[in-house]
């Protein structure tokens, strides 16, 4: 069966953060977000390619070619091909199999890594605080709004579309830089 260039790709891109989280978890032994941002700076080095390129690489705007594919593979001692063939990603489980439980609270990609190593870091410097605000903004978020009730023959309640949570999240934010 051949695999078209798209999916060569996809391995390829899910191989290279497969390769990357490798690399931070022999770098340290709990990552938080701004170690994170520092060891891809690090592991593009390894890579002996630039920063900027390994973010367009991860922020699918590139694709990693052949040659750097086997260039990825040589430096990190992988073998000849390796990176084309799929390797524990979530694109190599069957798609039949059911979702495995220890994995559904584990952050699936770079965005919530991201999310999850600021909340903790937030949370290590200021336990109860923390554990206050966020309660708060997760209740407001998670919380249902009680149904109205309604008289025989109205019209139902306009849908909630979000909308007055971001307004009132807007009208809390303040500028950076006070107006002139």
């Amino acid at each position: 069966m051949t695999t078209g260039p798209r999916d060569v790709a996809q391995i390829r891109l899910d191989n290279a953060l497969l390769l990357f989280d490798e690399f931070v978890h022999a770098t340290i032994k709990h990552p938080d977000a701004a170690t994170l941002r520092g060891l891809e700076g690090r592991f593009a080095e390894r890579l002996q390619i630039q920063p900027s390129y390994w973010s367009q690489i991860k922020g699918r705007s590139r694709q990693i070619g052949e040659r750097l594919a086997r260039q990825f593979e040589q430096l990190c001692k992988k073998p000849s091909g390796w990176m084309d063939q799929p390797h524990g990603s979530i694109a190599a489980a069957a798609p039949t199999a059911p979702p495995d439980d220890s994995q559904r609270n584990v952050p699936q990609d770079d965005d919530e890594r991201f999310i999850v190593g600021l909340v903790l870091t937030y949370y290590r410097r200021h336990p109860q605080r923390a554990r206050t605000r966020l309660l708060d903004l997760l209740s407001e978020v998670l919380t249902p709004a009680p149904a109205a009730p309604t008289k025989p023959g109205a019209p139902p309640p306009p849908e909630d579309d979000g909308r007055d949570l971001w307004n009132k999240t807007q009208a809390a934010v303040k500028p950076l830089k006070p107006k002139r």
